[in-house]
């Protein structure tokens, strides 16, 4: 059975879930998207994320999360709504390494004071085992994070773009911070390394959180 066929077949097993699941999104974005514009970012989103998925089971709950983010990152971008805290997305290859450490170290770091994403312009099926160990070391559960394809709507939703060797896959849009982080891929490499590269990672977080929460900051008091 071809990739593809797989996919498929995963799909008509889950529409009726897919079905619930835009019903839920549509009564959260009442009078943001109309009903036919969120089943159609759910079932894209069932799509994109099914093509990498390790395991089928988590696939529901997954599309969920993923299409409510993408949803909320369109209605940001076309000024429906408005975000009170900057917005960072990180984005590396395979969306399993980089990333998503640093996104969860900016959460922490952050505080709820500027909103995460990260993405991956290849994503792989899952996370690295050895990323999952070394930030559980510092008591961040990755255990339930996945790896997200990159889309437009999160990228034109983004204050701050951060890349990490994913070469020219982000679309570049005027009026964005961007930023290329040179890092190893935690890929491959021993618990030492990667503790490293996670560490390296804390170190610029903590600049990057300074930096963005002065000029809101200065914003603020300019406004």
């Amino acid at each position: 059975m071809t990739e593809q066929q797989k996919t498929t077949l995963g799909l008509q097993d889950n529409t009726e879930i897919l079905h619930r699941i835009s019903e839920r999104l549509a009564e959260r974005f009442t009078g943001v998207f109309a009903v036919e514009t969120v089943e159609r970012y759910v079932f894209e989103s069932y799509t994109a994320l099914a093509r990498t998925a390790k395991i089928s089971a988590y696939l529901p709950a997954t599309t969920e999360h993923f299409a409510n983010d993408r949803l909320a990152a369109l209605a940001k971008s076309k000024g429906s709504v408005v975000s009170e805290v900057p917005e960072v997305l990180f984005v590396c290859v395979q969306n399993a390494g980089r990333s998503q450490m640093a996104a969860a170290l900016l959460t922490v770091e952050a505080k709820g004071r500027i909103r995460v994403r990260s993405a991956g312009s290849m994503p792989a099926a899952e996370l690295d085992p050895t990323v999952v160990t070394v930030m559980s070391e510092m008591g961040l559960d990755l255990g339930k994070d996945y790896p997200k394809p990159l889309t437009d709507d999160v990228v034109r939703a983004s204050d701050v773009v951060i890349t990490m060797g994913c070469g020219d896959s982000c679309p570049i849009y005027p009026g964005k911070r961007y930023e290329d982080w040179d890092l190893t891929d935690p890929a491959g490499h021993s618990l030492e390394t990667v503790r490293e590269i996670r560490d390296e990672i804390h170190a610029r977080i903590k600049t990057l959180v300074g930096s963005l929460l002065a000029a809101e900051q200065k914003e603020g008091t300019h406004s």
